[in-house]
């Protein structure tokens, strides 16, 4: 029979994503509900090593579902990626007593889940990064929130845009994974998306330009994804191939921030809910996905797999769409 686990603590690692606050909510009061004791571990991993714990409470989670970043804290932990640090963070738990684990954040995280699972301490992960990479869930916490800031920002960006008939080149989040730049491209109706996964031509992106040009366009918005190369590089050889006026806006951390979109917050209190429940059932090395719009349970290993091929589909629609 499982041991009962009646103590477990919830953390937040790597980057920040809106939706953080909602998971952690109803990780809280979830427990609380069944009649767990939760900690709230602050400052991820670091944090976890250092001993910084609090006793959550109902009151302590009031007022944060809609809010952005982490009430919790985040940090990146060096320590955490040695032996010594991992069993420095399976003792502070231990010593308190907490039976089980939970951890909010991307690939990174679980890897330093799963070196506790190897420790005895039952663990469960919940898919946390705006950039929707992680493999075996069809949605992470803020991809959602982001592709609408995006949308936001460049819709602004636009107006400037043809106020002075200029080509503005906006540069989105995503080093190894364009799916931010394709969906918030698509619904910004971007003129050109250039994202890491498919081969691009800056001669063909200059004669879309003209083409636009040609047919009495004034301005245009291309989203590239960081991982394309250097976008101010870009934007000057844009420039000189096309002869237009060209801008560049970087949107960086402005992705990140922000109140979670109502997607974004009820997957979050879903998967926090679905992470208790993995627990009280004595299971480890579970993660939390997003699968045919339904919350569900699955082996961690499932987050190493293979990525989701990117949705060629929806790019080829958007490039026939821009025409």
């Amino acid at each position: 029979m499982a041991e009962e686990v009646k103590r477990i603590a919830v953390l937040t690692s790597g980057g920040d994503a809106p939706g953080m606050n909602a998971a952690i909510r109803a990780v809280v009061r979830k427990g609380i509900y069944h009649g767990l004791t939760v900690y709230g571990v602050e400052r991820g991993y670091e944090g976890l090593i250092h001993g910084e714990f609090r006793e959550m409470s109902l009151g302590s989670v009031a007022d944060i579902i809609h809010r952005g970043g982490t009430t919790l804290r985040t940090a990146r932990s060096k320590e955490m990626l040695t032996a010594e640090g991992q069993a420095a963070a399976a003792a502070q738990l231990r010593e308190r007593g907490i039976d089980a684990l939970i951890v909010i954040g991307g690939d990174g995280s679980y890897r330093g889940a799963q070196t506790l699972a190897a420790l005895g301490i039952k663990i469960v992960g919940i898919p946390g990064t705006i950039d929707n990479d992680i493999p075996g869930t069809d949605l992470t916490i803020g991809f959602d929130t982001a592709i609408n800031t995006v949308v936001e920002a460049v819709s602004k960006i636009r107006d400037t845009a043809t106020s002075h008939e200029r080509t503005f080149l906006v540069e989105v989040m995503g080093r190894t994974c364009g799916n931010i730049a394709l969906q918030a491209g698509l619904a910004c109706g971007a003129e050109s998306i250039l994202v890491p996964e498919i081969p691009f031509d800056l001669d063909e992106v200059v004669a879309k330009l003209r083409r636009g040009h040609e047919r009495g366009k004034n301005h245009s918005i291309i989203l590239v994804a960081e991982g394309v190369g250097g976008a101010y590089e870009m934007g000057e050889e844009l420039r000189r191939r096309s002869g237009f006026e060209t801008r560049v806006t970087i949107l960086g951390h402005l992705q990140r921030g922000g109140n979670p979109s109502a997607l974004d917050a009820v997957i979050a209190s879903a998967m926090g809910g679905k992470a208790v429940e993995v627990l009280m059932r004595g299971e480890t090395n579970q993660m939390t996905a997003y699968v045919n719009q339904e919350v569900i349970a699955c082996p961690i290993e499932a987050a190493y797999g293979p990525r989701p091929p990117f949705n060629k589909n929806l790019y080829d629609l958007a490039e026939q769409l821009s025409i």
